[in-house]
């Protein structure tokens, strides 16, 4: 079946086709075909997060594995780096896997360089991140990136693309057993899983603005959120103004927000430490999270510069993760000479970031701690451990925006972001977006004095928890391994 010309029944025109055709073409004279290679496939147990986790890398390259697919209870979670939200998607896909008994086995498909699939993937990747950088530029951002990310990945006519562009990823599969379930929590891992026959897939969408973009046919699609539903199951808009076939009832499936278990699990006793904090008049604890296109600096400097006061006074902490950029870091205590005297640098020292991030549940802690991992799981992981013992997670409106902890939105790196801090802040556990730097201190401000903020979300997040809306990574598993029977 070709999935470029037709899409749940939705008839994708010659000529667009024929262009489908022809990124297909360039695609393979710019980085070849090796749908005839025959890559040697390599089990080894992740050495960051493997012991947390459970997980296992997949890896092309030579030798022996010492390792094999369980093939009773394996798992594949197919991913991309791309920013750091799927990665982050797929460790809570992991922690489920783990904690409800499951093997699960990581396919990073940006991550065999040797490929065409990682090649393809790296260029798009990077094309992304200088858009996202390239956002800043308010002329840019209107006429360019926001109506790329929310209409043109929209259309039919791209998943179009994707798809053939997809035909050249499936082969990093064809030496994986075609019965082990695959989840992937980005589409290309998803569609190329399907090109590549693997027999059970469920393709895990990311973002509650319905986009075709998102669409692996032939595969189960999951939702975090039920304002997406229609969106989804019409395909609404993505055919411009033409009605569309709807996908069919069995294809989508809403589960909940994806969140791993140690989160999920310790919900009541986090919330409850933030409420006693927040009542003991103890420094409020704001997580600064820079995601993977380093595009919000200039938000965290002035974040920073406002609550430097705080800060030295003990009545505002600070942990700012800027993942596997330092020269963020760099640039912010350049920038900000002050917070030298009252910062404590985490790099490259994990065992030490996660010791802190254990204490921190009950100890008390002070000042500016900063946080760089050189490895993109550790960077990536570092912003879970630190949540549980934070008040407030300051974060753009991404995959982040899910997460059971109260959380600050601040402006959106892309129109389609815009939906996550809707939905949060329907949810009662986050703000609205503040698409300005005023509008993010006067909310500093607000969690800081107000009595009733902080304590109200985290009410929000223990009602929520008790309906399931945290449980979809759970969710997501049990479907993908219950497609089996």
């Amino acid at each position: 079946m070709d999935r470029s010309k037709e899409i749940f029944g939705n008839k994708i025109s010659n000529r667009n086709y024929k262009k489908a055709c022809k990124a297909k073409e360039n695609f393979i004279k710019k980085y070849g075909d090796d749908s005839s290679v025959d890559y040697n496939i390599v089990i080894e147990k992740n050495s960051h997060i493997g012991d947390s986790l459970g997980v296992y890398d997949v890896l092309l390259k030579d030798g022996q594995s010492k390792e094999v697919f369980d093939l009773e209870k394996g798992i594949i979670v197919g991913n991309i780096r791309m920013g750091f939200g799927h990665y982050r998607i797929s460790m809570a896909m992991a922690s489920a896997a783990k904690a409800m008994g499951y093997t699960p086995y990581w396919m990073d498909l940006n991550g065999y360089p040797q490929t065409t699939c990682t090649k393809i993937i790296s260029y798009q990747n990077n094309l992304y991140s200088l858009g996202s950088r390239l956002s800043k530029n308010k002329l840019f951002n209107k006429l360019v990136w926001e109506p790329t990310n929310y209409e043109v990945f929209r259309q039919l006519t791209y998943n179009a693309n994707d798809q053939k562009a997809a035909e050249l990823m499936a082969t990093v599969y064809k030496n994986v057993p075609k019965d082990i379930p695959v989840v992937g929590t980005h589409v290309w891992p998803a569609q190329a899983a399907v090109h590549a026959g693997m027999k059970y897939v469920v393709n895990a969408i990311p973002d509650n603005w319905p986009m075709a973009l998102h669409f692996a046919e032939g595969a189960i699609h999951t939702i975090q959120c039920k304002n997406a539903y229609m969106g989804y199951r019409i395909c609404n808009g993505m055919n411009k103004k033409k009605i569309c076939n709807p996908m069919p009832n069995d294809d989508l499936v809403y589960t909940g927000h994806y969140i791993d278990h140690e989160l999920v699990s310790n919900i009541e006793a986090d919330c409850a430490a933030r409420i006693n904090r927040k009542n003991s008049g103890k420094p409020m604890r704001f997580l600064l999270t820079i995601g993977g296109a380093g595009a919000q600096k200039e938000i965290f400097a002035a974040i920073i510069k406002y609550l430097l006061p705080a800060i030295k006074e003990k009545k505002a902490t600070l942990y700012v993760n800027v993942g596997d950029y330092k020269n963020v870091w760099d640039q912010l205590v350049s920038e900000i000479p002050e917070m030298k005297s009252v910062s404590v640098e985490h790099f490259n020292e994990f065992e030490k970031t996660t010791k802190f991030a254990e204490d921190s549940l009950t100890a008390d802690v002070t000042g500016i701690h900063g946080f760089y991992h050189e490895n993109i799981f550790e960077a990536v992981y570092c912003t879970n451990l630190l949540m549980r013992s934070c008040d407030v997670l300051v974060t753009k409106p991404s995959e982040l925006a899910f997460y059971p902890v109260p959380k600050l939105f601040i402006k959106r790196v892309g129109k389609h972001e815009m939906w996550g801090a809707i939905h949060s802040a329907e949810m009662g556990d986050g703000t609205l977006e503040c698409r300005d730097i005023p509008h993010t201190l006067q909310m500093i401000d607000l969690f800081m004095k107000d009595d009733r903020l902080l304590t109200d979300m985290c009410d929000s997040i223990k009602v929520n928890k008790q309906v399931g809306l945290y449980d979809g990574a759970y969710k997501v598993v049990e479907l993908a391994m219950g497609l089996k029977k």
